[in-house]
């Protein structure tokens, strides 16, 4: 029993052992991780980076921090290659409407209208101006014959292909209505805008979804209403052909043609 006691007390623990051992195994794969990020490859982490970026766009991605590189190369292209097909659908669109304003400038010229018609082409798209003093007697809304031809050879220029939509609206002076007939110049301007839409639509090569009609009365003038010229050029008809993709047109390409 002496002897049994005396290795009781002699025995060493010995279970510290395996934690250690643990501790030395997570160091030493600590070291191993260590120096394979030391190794990466830039490029390759940039590209991952970028990956996971792309797929969780939206939000703070997962290495936006970490990543030198904020967008990706293929995404900036493509939105580069997008904005450059917008550009050219834009240039496109303009050239074809600084056509149809040419053939209607000719039209302009050759029947000798120049004081009651005239084109301008704004970036909202190309704008027709028919004045009044030809289209429609004072305070009436039907339109006259000679107005009857001018919206006969109109509808022939919003034939277009690809189609395009149109907005045609009527505008007055300030002068209050004294015909029985409308309420307002508001009524008066609309009902001109919607009769000389009816005119145009007797094309049958136009799609009467494509077309609408406004009266803003004497709300929008194009000059202060202070003389009689001045209101004789506000009560007008205008045909406005809508681009079918944006334009932008600089002001030293903007053309105001009207008679001198």
């Amino acid at each position: 029993m002496r002897k049994n006691k005396q290795k009781k007390t002699h025995h060493v623990d010995e279970s510290w052992l395996l934690p250690y051992s643990d501790l030395l195994t997570l160091l030493l794969a600590l070291f191993i991780v260590l120096f394979a990020m030391s190794e990466v490859d830039s490029q390759k982490y940039k590209e991952l980076a970028q990956v996971f970026q792309g797929e969780f766009s939206g939000g703070e991605g997962i290495l936006e921090n970490s990543s030198p590189s904020q967008d990706s190369p293929k995404m900036a292209n493509d939105e580069e290659n997008d904005q450059k097909k917008e550009r050219t659908k834009g240039e496109q669109e303009l050239e074809e409407l600084e056509a149809i304003q040419k053939q209607i400038d000719a039209y302009i010229m050759e029947a000798g209208l120049d004081n009651t018609l005239e084109t301008k082409l704004l970036d909202e798209g190309l704008l027709i101006t028919i004045l009044n003093n030809i289209s429609f007697d004072s305070g009436s809304a039907r339109v006259t014959k000679e107005g009857k031809r001018i919206a006969q050879k109109v509808s022939d220029f919003l034939s277009t292909d690809p189609p395009r939509e149109v907005v045609i609206s009527g505008h007055t002076d300030d002068q209050p209505i004294n015909y029985s007939g409308f309420s307002s110049n508001w009524e008066l301007s609309v009902t001109r805008a919607v009769n000389f839409m009816h005119l145009l639509l007797n094309n049958d090569e136009l799609d009467p979804t494509n077309f609408s009609a406004k009266g803003y009365g004497e709300h929008r003038p194009a000059v202060p209403n202070t003389n009689e010229a001045n209101r004789e050029k506000n009560r007008r008809v205008e045909v406005l052909i809508l681009p079918n993709y944006k334009i932008q047109t600089q002001k030293n390409k903007v053309t105001n043609k009207q008679g001198n």
